[in-house]
């Protein structure tokens, strides 16, 4: 469609500049045309570089100051006009044109430079872009929790909104584990790399890599609420550290084992649950097993049915940051 406009403005342009000198000779009417076909193509040049370049709120600033630059001119050659002093006559005719050129360009670039400040703007053109950005979540992920690889299934089930964030910091350290001598760590890193690749293939997460560094701290820990506060994220982590270090800096931080906390079925005392014992517990007849979820459950009196399945007996439950036990009896 524009390039349609485009193509009858210069063609309109073309036929009347030349019907207009057609009355003057058929040399003049060409060279009309072919002029006139030039001009119009440098119009639309122009109109496009600008409309691509400035906003419409910034021409519409300078528009509004240069109309009312001019009017403020205006008035005041009225009033120089007022003034019988015949010595300031003539230098009153020359300074009416330098008058309204310099209050219509001083009062449009004082509109264009407050445009962001004027209010009554905000109402024409509202800053969509601004709320869009200040509408975007970023969460900011630890080495933790990429190893850990549990926030790509958490992502894939659509309950995490925003943009995850990885910090080329973390990045480094993630690497520098994939490459550790301890074969441990190195399984560890690169597992954690595993999990990115599979995130950042996966359209429906989005994952953004972050440039900005601290060079006045070597701590990952440090440089990760540094960067939480400057671009105002979350930060999501596993380590029971970096969590109360965030919080005491105001950092809002989400913590995955206390959602894998929050997500395991409540068992009340009394209940009863089955549950094969693998191995011995510290105290005298005590026995070991889990639930589906990886929760311990101890067992007292269970030593002798050690490898059997037995229907338990809740007791009590500790819940602590690291998980929860369950405490039984047969």
């Amino acid at each position: 469609m524009i390039i349609l406009f485009r193509v009858f403005f210069i063609l309109t342009s073309i036929f009347f500049t030349a019907l207009y000198y057609s009355t003057v000779s058929l040399i003049a009417a060409l060279v009309g045309g072919a002029v006139a076909g030039v001009v119009a193509l440098v119009i639309i040049i122009i109109i496009e570089y600008f409309s691509h370049t400035l906003s419409p709120r910034l021409l519409f600033s300078a528009f509004i100051g240069f109309m009312l630059g001019l009017l403020l001119g205006h008035l005041v050659n009225i009033a120089l006009s007022a003034v019988n002093f015949t010595p300031v006559a003539g230098f009153i005719d020359v300074a009416r044109p330098i008058i309204y050129h310099v209050s219509g360009f001083a009062l449009m670039m004082f509109f264009v430079i407050v445009n962001e400040d004027i209010a009554v703007l905000d109402k024409i053109f509202p800053h969509e872009g601004k709320d869009a950005d200040s509408n975007i979540s970023y969460k900011i992920l630890d080495t933790s929790v990429i190893i850990d690889g549990r926030i790509a299934d958490i992502c894939d089930s659509g309950f995490l909104e925003g943009i995850l964030v990885i910090p080329n910091f973390v990045l480094h350290e993630l690497q520098m584990i994939a490459d550790s001598a301890d074969s441990i760590k190195r399984n560890r890193g690169r597992r954690g790399l595993d999990i990115l690749n599979k995130m950042q293939k996966d359209q429906s997460i989005m994952v953004k890599i972050s440039d900005v560094d601290f060079t006045d701290t070597n701590e990952v820990d440090t440089k990760l609420v540094k960067l939480a506060k400057v671009m105002k994220a979350k930060v999501i982590t596993n380590d029971f550290n970096l969590n109360k270090v965030a919080e005491f800096h105001g950092v809002e931080v989400m913590n995955i084992n206390q959602l894998s906390n929050a997500l395991k079925p409540i068992v009340l005392p009394g209940e009863e649950m089955r549950v094969t014992l693998i191995k011995e517990g510290k105290d005298p007849n005590q026995a070991i097993g889990y639930l589906d979820d990886g929760t311990m459950v101890v067992v007292e009196n269970g030593r002798s049915r050690m490898n059997e399945e037995v229907e338990v007996t809740v007791t009590s439950v500790l819940q602590t940051t690291a998980g929860r036990m369950i405490f039984t009896r047969l």
